[in-house]
């Protein structure tokens, strides 16, 4: 998502790309400034698959290095499916990745309004029969004491206390909102941040960070590592507020944070 950095003094440009999932390839050879979240989300295949198929032991990859591009036999099957039953701990952005599709393919296909999810609904996943399946999932919540729902990209409280666990980082920290100038209001994760500004969302270096990855923010709260950007290097985070005013207020500062899977 295109987007400015805010800090207390000025704005500073931002720039991010929205990546849509392609046909994977069997191999792909390596330009300069690629990266294996790149290649990943380009070819529809996953980060870990790529390092598995490759026996990498860690992110560094090199300029015409061939990298084969084969899925993991677990998601090979997965993605055969046309449909996809929600269980407990799912995101709309994990189950997306999963299946080679984005987020707001996953919400226009089954006639989603939130990111509200719940254990047991089925979902479309390739676009047909999208209504039918809709019609078949739970409209109502849950039973707070036989169910609760799956963990949301966004919660409009925050928790203050630190979960006991997690791995725990000390990052800069900035700020920013989807309504600046020239932002599109898709982070490159493919959550529309415009249709709930509220959401929980950070931008993270995914060499540090991996995307889709729930992190507890202090003084945020818990949120989900949905978003890039250009400046975002290293132990540092910028995170998404509802508003220029709160975004500036924010400012740059050094925080404490847990990335909790």
């Amino acid at each position: 998502m295109k987007k400015p950095l805010l800090t207390l003094t000025a704005l500073a440009g931002l720039s991010l790309g929205v990546a849509a999932p392609a046909s994977a390839a069997s191999t792909h050879t390596v330009q300069s400034g690629d990266t294996l979240y790149r290649i990943a989300v380009n070819n529809g295949v996953s980060v870990n698959d790529i390092k598995q198929a490759n026996g990498l032991n860690s992110n560094m990859i090199y300029p015409n290095q061939v990298l084969k591009l084969a899925k993991s036999e677990a998601k090979a099957s997965s993605s055969k499916a046309s449909t996809y039953t929600v269980k407990a701990g799912d995101t709309l952005y994990r189950i997306a990745t999963n299946n080679g599709v984005s987020v707001n393919q996953l919400m226009t296909w089954n006639g989603l309004k939130s990111d509200l999810i719940f254990p047991g609904q089925q979902f479309s996943v390739k676009g047909a029969n999208a209504a039918s399946v809709a019609n078949n999932a739970p409209t109502a919540k849950p039973k707070a004491s036989t169910s609760s729902p799956v963990t949301k990209q966004s919660t409009s409280t925050t928790q203050t206390q630190a979960p006991a666990s997690g791995k725990t980082m000390t990052v800069e920290a900035t700020a920013y909102t989807p309504y600046c100038a020239g932002c599109s209001g898709i982070t490159a994760t493919g959550i529309d941040v415009r249709s709930n500004p509220n959401q929980k969302v950070i931008a993270v270096d995914p060499s540090v960070i991996p995307l889709g990855s729930k992190v507890w923010v202090e003084g945020y709260g818990e949120a989900i590592a949905g978003d890039t950007g250009g400046a975002i290097k290293g132990n540092k985070i910028d995170i998404l507020m509802p508003t220029q005013e709160q975004a500036l207020n924010f400012g740059r500062k050094s925080i404490t944070i847990k990335v909790l899977n």
